[in-house]
């Protein structure tokens, strides 16, 4: 049996007084390394390299930019009816039929004839014909700020006035002469014997 030799002894201070103790004091105790009769003849194994994965390496991810969308000229629809494809143009029943080559080239001429000439007088025409709208609408606007929209209001204005100058004038001139004049003509009567309507239809016919 072997005996513990007095430096593996640690003295701790143990205090019985509970109401003393403080939580926020820590004892830090430090144990000494064991003699060399209770250490291990075993040697420690060193630890082992990491080894680099063999598997294939996940690439990382990378921000591809979106593809870019196409414009919307015309978001509110004002000429859908301009899409024409070939199907609305150029149509072959079952009967005459042409060769797969003759209308394969012809609907591409077709296309191309199309877009090419499109892009053709647009480049010609767009850019004077929008300056010539653009002028044309600034001049409406400005008509319909400083002409039109004043000479409405200014109708509304005074309109009424002139109205009820209008209603006074025919009440008093223009109603009773209309209504004496009525008076006067409800009285006539006119009437016909059978000779004169004779007379009167032989000059029709004649």
């Amino acid at each position: 049996m072997m005996m513990v030799s007095d430096d593996c002894l640690v003295e701790c201070k143990i205090d019985d007084d509970s109401d003393e103790y403080d939580d926020r004091e820590e004892v830090q105790i430090t144990t000494p390394p064991p003699p060399p009769e209770f250490a291990s003849k075993v040697p420690t194994p060193a630890p082992k390299p990491a080894t680099p994965s063999t598997g294939p390496a996940t690439p990382t991810p990378t921000h591809t930019p979106s593809p870019t969308l196409p414009v919307n000229r015309d978001p509110h629809g004002i000429n859908q009816h301009l899409k024409v494809e070939v199907s609305d143009v150029l149509a072959e029943p079952a009967t005459p039929h042409s060769i797969d080559r003759v209308w394969l080239h012809s609907v591409v001429g077709f296309e191309k004839a199309r877009i090419w000439t499109y892009c053709i007088l647009s480049s010609l025409f767009a850019v004077p014909l929008a300056f010539l709208c653009g002028i044309f609408l600034a001049l409406l606007a400005c008509l319909h700020v400083w002409f039109v929209v004043p000479c409405i209001q200014l109708s509304n204005t005074f309109l009424p006035c002139l109205r009820s100058l209008c209603m006074c004038g025919v009440n008093v001139f223009i109603t009773p002469f209309c209504t004496s004049l009525a008076l006067c003509c409800s009285q006539i009567a006119v009437t016909l014997s059978n000779k004169d309507y004779h007379q009167m239809r032989n000059k029709e016919t004649a």
